[in-house]
């Protein structure tokens, strides 16, 4: 039994009349009566009864046409929901990304992205850089916000791209003396107490101090270890130390701390953005959409990648027969 037996039932129920049924689904009579009587005889129920007056639908053909009604209904919604899924419009993201990124580009990405596609679920996971590196190449992330390009095993499967450039800075409270000052120096630095991330949070961030206080790294042995830039940005307020952390900070400011550049400048790992390559999913693709559309820093290369899923998706499906 094909929709269209279920279509023609329900033309018949509508007009009563095998005449104006098969008008109205744009095909002649006999064929209409033959398709009906198929259906009966697979069932091995009479559906109509056939009178002078018209035709009508037996005790069996109300129950089936209910089911019919319902069926119909359903391969509709089916057929909606495979298209919109097919567009990235349902589904789920699974997004793995460190605190800092909150503050800068994720509010505008993942924003537009809930205006412009609701009914995407967001499964989102505040995760160090190495931990979403290592989920993403597991398959148990879709897409990974990180400082620095990943490493690890298998990341040579994933696409990175830029999202996001930072700087060093130093947060101190508003009573340190640094406060009020528009840079400081990094032998200042060296004689302070000070308040970093974990190297296991930001190992790429550990690894540009490291290098920029080379042999004099006491301060860094000695440092006050943080989650994230938020921990930073507290304690400094307490008067623990100075922190350091991505210039994105300012934008968690606070009446109670004062941030400084810190000469001579030095710039972090960027933020990049990562999945896998061979990932072809519609809502991936519709979030790089986004993606693309609010941050100017990712460049020719996610162009080119976004364009070579808008080529593939227009493909035509293969020929299987």
């Amino acid at each position: 039994m094909e929709s269209r037996h279920l279509r023609y039932a329900l033309a018949l129920a509508e007009h009563q009349h095998f005449g104006r049924a098969a008008a109205s689904l744009g095909i002649s009579q006999p064929p209409l009566s033959a398709q009906i009587a198929a259906v009966e005889r697979e069932i091995g129920e009479r559906l109509f009864d056939r009178t002078p007056r018209g035709v009508f639908p037996t005790a069996a053909g109300v129950a089936f046409l209910a089911r019919a009604r319902r069926a119909l209904c359903e391969m509709t919604a089916a057929a909606v929901e495979a298209s919109r899924a097919a567009r990235g419009e349902t589904g789920r993201l699974r997004m793995g990304f460190i605190g800092s990124a909150l503050l800068d580009p994720l509010p505008g990405v993942l924003g537009r992205f809930r205006r412009t596609l609701p009914d995407v679920r967001l499964d989102l996971r505040e995760m160090s850089s190495p931990e979403s590196a290592a989920a993403l190449v597991a398959g148990e992330l879709d897409v990974a916000v990180s400082r620095g390009a990943p490493r690890g095993a298998g990341v040579e499967g994933l696409v990175t791209v830029p999202i996001g450039a930072d700087h060093l800075v130093a947060v101190v409270g508003v009573g340190h003396p640094f406060a009020g000052r528009a840079e400081i120096r990094l032998e200042q630095l060296a004689a302070e107490r000070l308040i970093v991330a974990a190297p296991e949070q930001e190992p790429a961030v550990a690894a540009h101090l490291r290098g920029l206080f080379g042999v004099d790294a006491t301060a860094l042995d000695t440092a006050t270890l943080s989650r994230d830039i938020h921990t930073i940005t507290g304690l400094a307020a307490c008067a623990v130390g100075v922190g350091l952390g991505p210039s994105r900070m300012r934008l968690a400011s606070r009446k109670d701390i004062w941030f400084c550049d810190v000469a001579p400048r030095l710039r972090l790992p960027d933020l990049q953005l990562s999945f896998r390559a061979a990932d072809d999913s519609p809502v991936l693709a519709a979030f790089l959409d986004v993606v693309r559309a609010n941050c100017a820093e990712v460049g020719s290369r996610l162009d080119g990648v976004l364009a070579g899923r808008r080529a593939r998706s227009s493909e035509p499906a293969p020929d299987r027969g």
